[in-house]
């Protein structure tokens, strides 16, 4: 088996890769290596796949529709694509819209053009995000709720990659699997999340910024726990019936299904640093939303996703490689 793996020098990606090469699977990775946030930590993720037998790299922007032809003429035994590129964070898309447009709107057109003309093309997996369901209210969020209501322009890629994949897998007949991830931390995250922020400062002894006075929930997973949850969704591609009505296109929620109160996650990670955070109470900030809840009966009963991984435990994972990689 051949994958496509976008996003590859990214935090999801470094440890998708690793499983897909540990179980034998051939990776062709690709990232644009972009200075979103530092990229040396990117090129580091990189360094641990490079080595790998079956894994090539091509650096390249999905966007680039050229880039993305070439591709598919270079790699033809491509059979499986794990799509997790794109341009992340809720509070970055205030700052720089047009960087969703390319990377989520064009860059997800992109990789479908690719989908559609892979003539062994078995399954298409690709990451959306809890974000979708927006001013949502009901709790535990299912993959049935409203997703027309949403408050970040981030959200709002996701969704429209999500209707654009339903329109190409009626059209093309392309397997595909869309996972709203839930808040994924764990070694090698994002510098732009709360688990290495918090870890960050605590650690340096500076205040940490908690928004919405700390009245917050969110429904952390961890992160080997939500890669089982894509490798067990890409061996089980959905049916086609061949019904006009009904495309071969799934969506799943990929969460721990707790939700943790922020202030309790801030106390798993005062234990594992071993030291008391300085809290800086603020106000809940643009595109936010107060609580997140997944509820993943769907992903349990269809391709058996179990979630093991508590707060404490995945902090303490996080904390460990963290002053490991910093050197503190």
């Amino acid at each position: 088996m051949t994958v496509l793996l976008t996003g590859a020098a990214g935090f999801i990606g470094l440890h998708a890769g690793s499983a897909l090469l540990d179980r034998g699977d051939r990776v062709v990775g690709v990232d644009n290596v972009n200075a979103y946030y530092d990229p040396a930590l990117k090129l580091a993720r990189l360094d641990r796949l490079l080595p790998r037998n079956g894994f090539a790299f091509e650096k390249l922007d999905i966007a680039d529709r050229a880039a993305m032809e070439e591709l598919a003429r270079r790699y033809p035994t491509i059979d499986r694509i794990v799509h997790l590129g794109a341009q992340a964070g809720v509070r970055h898309s205030l700052k720089a819209p047009h960087d969703y447009l390319s990377a989520n709107l064009a860059g997800h057109l992109n990789v479908l053009e690719l989908a559609r003309h892979l003539r062994g093309l078995k399954h298409l997996v690709y990451a959306s995000s809890s974000s979708v369901y927006g001013a949502n209210s009901k709790l535990p969020f299912a993959v049935e709720d409203r997703t027309d209501r949403p408050v970040s322009l981030y959200g709002a890629t996701k969704m429209a990659d999500e209707l654009m994949t339903q329109a190409y897998s009626h059209l093309y007949r392309i397997k595909a699997t869309g996972l709203r991830f839930f808040t994924v931390y764990g070694p090698w995250g994002r510098p732009d999340m709360s688990p290495y922020i918090f870890t960050s400062k605590i650690i340096a002894g500076e205040p940490i910024p908690v928004f919405n006075h700390g009245d917050m929930r969110r429904d952390f997973t961890y992160v080997d726990d939500a890669v089982a949850g894509i490798l067990g969704c890409l061996d089980r591609p959905p049916v086609d019936g061949r019904d006009a009505e009904t495309a071969p296109h799934r969506i799943y929620n990929i969460g721990n299904s707790r939700s943790e109160a922020l202030l309790d996650f801030i106390a798993a990670t005062e234990k594992a640093t071993g030291r008391k955070a300085v809290i800086d109470l603020q106000p809940m900030q643009p595109g936010d939303v107060k609580e997140t809840y997944a509820d993943i009966s769907a992903a349990r009963r269809d391709f058996g996703f179990a979630p093991k991984t508590p707060i404490g435990e995945g902090m303490a994972r996080f904390v460990a490689w963290y002053r490991a990689y910093h050197r503190v």
